[in-house]
């Protein structure tokens, strides 16, 4: 999603939720009572693996890292930075504990809301429900993306991408180790393909 502009917090979710779908005032009313401003710090797990996590957050200020463990190896596989939802979301649709961790990287500042207000939402009110099938979508083409990617491209092009948009953030944010696990390849691989590209 998009870099913070200079508005208060409610107006920025408000701005980056419509942009997948109108929400009328009546509609969008509905959220605020249920929203919850936290910070978070650096170290924190926002989820931890094996717990439940019934939540969403909305990254105000900070930024995120996503990550499954393996055989005692963490892969990241997402970052989140300002303006973008996060959750552990198929915990959240099935009621279950998180398969994965989201850790805070940098000192944090989100908006929360339990799972259940949105999903609730989602159902009874017809703008929500547009509004969540808009960004299932968004997620299912992200996803898909993400596997192609994984499968078919090689690790340049991964880092390719990475340069392209508002991707360049992570780049610019994140460890260097985190970024190789989320390519796939080494730390060592990496610096190479830097170098390569003179980046």
């Amino acid at each position: 999603m998009d870099s913070p502009p200079p508005v208060a917090p409610l107006e920025y979710l408000r701005r980056q939720l419509e942009r997948f779908a109108p929400l009328p005032n009546d509609e969008w009313e509905l959220l605020p009572p249920h929203l919850e401003e936290r910070t978070l710090p650096k170290g924190a797990l926002f989820v931890e693996a094996g717990k439940r996590a019934p939540w969403v957050a909305f990254v105000l200020a900070g930024t995120f890292r996503q990550y499954y463990t393996v055989d005692g190896v963490e892969r990241s596989t997402y970052f989140y930075l300002e303006g973008d939802l996060l959750c552990d979301y198929l915990g959240c649709l099935r009621g279950r504990p998180a398969g994965l961790s989201i850790e805070v990287l940098e000192a944090a500042q989100v908006l929360c809301f339990p799972y259940e207000v949105i999903d609730t939402l989602y159902r009874q009110r017809p703008a929500w429900g547009t509004l969540g099938r808009k960004l299932a979508e968004y997620l299912a083409a992200g996803l898909e993306e993400r596997m192609v990617s994984l499968l078919t491209e090689r690790p340049e092009a991964r880092y390719a991408a990475l340069l392209a948009g508002n991707k360049t953030r992570i780049l610019e944010r994140i460890p260097q180790q985190y970024i190789a696990s989320y390519l796939g390849i080494t730390p060592v691989s990496l610096s190479r393909i830097r170098g390569r590209r003179g980046a």
